[in-house]
């Protein structure tokens, strides 16, 4: 069947967002008394979410006294920065015009709640060019179940079968399975030094946003 859509997840696969997740993590040691922190380990657990990033800033597990209080100062500063220093991955605006010029559709599929997603993706530019953007809000279940991708899939229009999905993290390969969609793992994102995205059992594995303009080539030429 023919590729229609290309959709992404959002951190650590369409943009490079672990920046903004760093320096509010150093503004909250600084903040609290405490020298930096390592960013490469903070970069590390950026899919793990808030309560990943909060644990090893301040070395103290999620069950720890004053660990909420950390949490919600954590995404309330994020509410104020959460597109200062994100950026699109390197290569990915390339990608982006190829899939545009080729009369293909793109969108975002992520586990970011819709008040940080939406206005990221506007800043960026990204708002009107991309066709759809699914969240957590927009759903009852969170990748790795499919139900975020079926829904991208019905707005666009599009059978599973026709949209290629991205992702950084095995829950997206698994969402995309589940899904029917045609599935890339990239090894660029935010994986855990333990994980291999070469073992999820994604279609395609990617080191770089520019091998997917192979990609896509190829998937329309086969078509």
């Amino acid at each position: 069947m023919r590729l229609r859509a290309v959709l992404f997840d959002m951190d650590g696969t369409l943009l490079d967002t672990a920046p903004d997740f760093v320096a509010i993590c150093q503004a909250m040691r600084e903040a609290h008394g405490m020298p930096p922190a390592n960013e490469q380990a903070i970069r590390d657990v950026v899919s793990g979410g808030a309560r990943a990033m909060v644990s090893v800033t301040f070395g103290i597990p999620a069950e720890a006294e004053g660990f909420e209080a950390l949490r919600t100062e954590f995404l309330d500063r994020y509410q104020d920065h959460c597109a200062v220093h994100s950026r699109l991955f390197d290569g990915m605006e390339q990608v982006l015009s190829d899939i545009e010029r080729g009369r293909l559709s793109w969108g975002v599929a992520t586990n970011k709640p819709v008040r940080y997603a939406e206005p990221i993706m506007r800043q960026l530019g990204l708002a009107e060019r991309s066709a759809v953007l699914v969240c957590p809000d927009h759903v009852t279940r969170s990748k790795p179940d499919p139900e975020m991708l079926l829904l991208a899939c019905k707005k666009l229009g599009l059978a599973p079968q026709e949209v290629l999905f991205v992702g950084d993290d095995l829950r997206d390969i698994e969402a995309g399975h589940a899904a029917g969609c045609r599935t890339v793992a990239v090894t660029y994102g935010y994986i855990h030094p333990e994980d291999n995205p070469r073992n999820w059992g994604a279609d395609a594995v990617i080191d770089h946003p520019l091998e997917l303009r192979a990609l896509l080539d190829q998937a329309l030429c086969n078509c």
